[in-house]
């Protein structure tokens, strides 16, 4: 990446002044990030925030360095509805401008697909506590439409094409999502994926904090990783305020987060066997995923880890009995999934359905800046453990997992691997566990006689918080304003890497092959419709 040196750079958990990210003129901030791209780098986040001053929009690009274990930051303002959008040359910021356009009503011309990401009409006020949404920016979208669910759709043309439609509502509990299918008979041209159905506001309601609320919020972004975000909020505002966490408390933040991993790794491993009708490894891991959440629970009474992670260290201490008890319930769950994960591998009708089913290229997994099991399963060693290592994993690294094929195989496999490694570090972890105390309490917000609020964060600063979790890549980027509040704060799931990715790995395959590789990639709607 010799040509970012003119950005602004910062490790992973720590923060900047605002006034030291470079504010460049739209064309040179769109050759920079379109050349640090074509050196390496990734797209974790590109953003929007209603200027402070002047008009127009600021629009944040935070770039990922994986062989540097850097990031990088620049900022450009449009004053205009339209810019020269990146996506042609980029694929990587496709789904990014989309949202800029929706919350902005900012245009980005030559986006080859431009339409919303999420339904909900307060998408399109401005996230700015107060400010209101532009009369122009609804209708500067060319696909906007007032009725949740409706919206264009790419259609392929000619004799016996036909449509499939799925969802958004699905059989049994699962959040809502469209897919749409283009095929000749049951065969997948095009698979365009539909979704924020359910989109909560999330970010704006961010804006002010850090309150009481503000964990809360972090803790159900999606709910299946509340260890996740929780850890990726607390790294944000840990760096803001200029704190360290005591040591013991790194070490529970790790062991609960690889007991995440280890649940929802098990989880699929046996949704994937139901998916093809092999019910012994179906049946053995939908119990094997209650005893990594029931770990969990062990260590602070909830089975996703609500209350564990907490500003300043972790919400609960894990004394010597428990200890002896998480080894125990790690181990017996271990030797279980074993045998089930062994069953899957053994079984010839498994592997002849999972094995070049779903394929996503090498080429696809780059272009499209794919995270998580998901670049791994394509033979791409990425892991913000490893890259961008926070915490406990600055000390005690797990190896990296990874598979080639890029198929639902690989993607199982590697989760299988990451099964292995995860319980090693745990029981690493576990059996030197420091001493000390478990949490360095920040100041609490306060109220002055004039009602003005008071936040322990540095004002006009910025963080950005990376975290590996179970689905991969977590971003979390805190901008704060004169009094040390949050003036904008950006959520990246993971799953807003990899949706566009599914939608790729089923192009030529047959569509009864879909639940199959939906389940293989396991992306969040939640975490998605923010």
């Amino acid at each position: 990446m010799n040509r970012t040196t003119a950005f602004a750079k910062l490790r992973n958990a720590t923060s900047i002044a605002v006034g030291s990210v470079p504010d460049w003129e739209f064309d040179r901030f769109r050759r920079a990030v379109l050349a640090a791209v074509a050196d390496g780098a990734r797209v974790s986040a590109l953003f929007g925030e209603v200027a402070s001053s002047g008009g127009g929009v600021d629009l944040y690009a935070v770039l990922a360095d994986d062989a540097a274990g850097m990031l990088s930051l620049a900022k450009t303002r449009v004053k205009d509805d339209d810019f020269h959008s990146l996506t042609p040359a980029c694929s990587q910021v496709h789904m990014f401008e989309r949202e800029i356009a929706e919350q902005f009503g900012l245009r980005p011309e030559g986006h080859p697909w431009l339409k919303p990401v999420r339904f909900a009409r307060h998408a399109f006020r401005l996230l700015r506590s107060g400010d209101e949404q532009p009369q122009h920016a609804v209708s500067s979208m060319p696909h906007v439409q007032p009725v949740v669910g409706v919206t264009d759709f790419y259609r392929f043309e000619g004799d016996e094409v036909h449509e499939v439609a799925v969802g958004p509502v699905h059989a049994g509990v699962i959040e809502p999502g469209h897919f749409r299918f283009q095929c000749h008979g049951e065969h997948v041209f095009n698979l365009e994926i539909s979704l924020g159905y359910q989109h909560r506001g999330v970010e704006r309601a961010l804006v002010g904090g850090p309150n009481q609320r503000t964990i809360h919020y972090m803790e159900t972004l999606a709910g299946d990783t509340s260890i996740g975000h929780a850890i990726a909020y607390c790294q944000a505002v840990e760096a803001l305020a200029g704190r360290q966490i005591p040591a013991r408390a790194e070490v529970l933040r790790g062991v609960a987060l690889e007991l995440e991993r280890l649940a929802n790794h098990t989880g699929d491993l046996g949704a994937l066997a139901s998916d093809v009708g092999y019910l012994p490894t179906a049946s053995y891991c939908g119990r094997l995923r209650g005893d990594f959440l029931n770990a969990t629970a062990v260590m602070c009474g909830s089975r996703f880890g609500r209350g564990m992670v907490r500003p300043g260290g972790v919400g609960f201490d894990v004394v010597d009995l428990r200890v002896s008890d998480l080894l125990n319930r790690i181990e017996a769950a271990l030797k279980d999934v074993t045998s089930a994960a062994n069953l899957l591998w053994d079984s010839p009708s498994v592997m002849a359905r999972f094995e070049d089913t779903g394929h996503a290229s090498l080429d696809v997994c780059n272009e499209l800046g794919l995270v998580g099991p998901a670049a791994r399963a394509c033979g791409v060693e990425r892991d913000v453990r490893h890259q961008f290592p926070a915490g406990i994993f600055q000390f005690a690294q797990i190896p990296i997992s990874t598979a080639e094929s890029g198929d639902v195989f690989a993607r199982a496999f590697v989760r299988w691997l990451e099964i292995q490694r995860s319980v090693a570090f745990v029981r690493e972890q576990l059996e030197s566990l420091p001493t000390g105390p478990v949490r360095e309490l920040l100041p609490v917000p306060t109220r002055d006689a004039t009602r003005e609020t008071h936040s322990p964060l540095a004002a006009n600063r910025l963080a950005v918080s990376l975290v590996e979790g179970w689905r991969g890549e977590i971003c979390h980027v805190a901008i704060t304003d004169d009094a040390g509040r949050f003036r904008r704060y950006k959520v990246v799931d993971p799953s807003f890497h990899n949706w566009t990715g599914l939608a790729m790995a089923l192009r030529d395959q047959q569509i009864s092959d879909f639940p199959l590789c939906n389940k293989s990639f396991n992306l969040s709607y939640c975490g998605f419709d923010l």
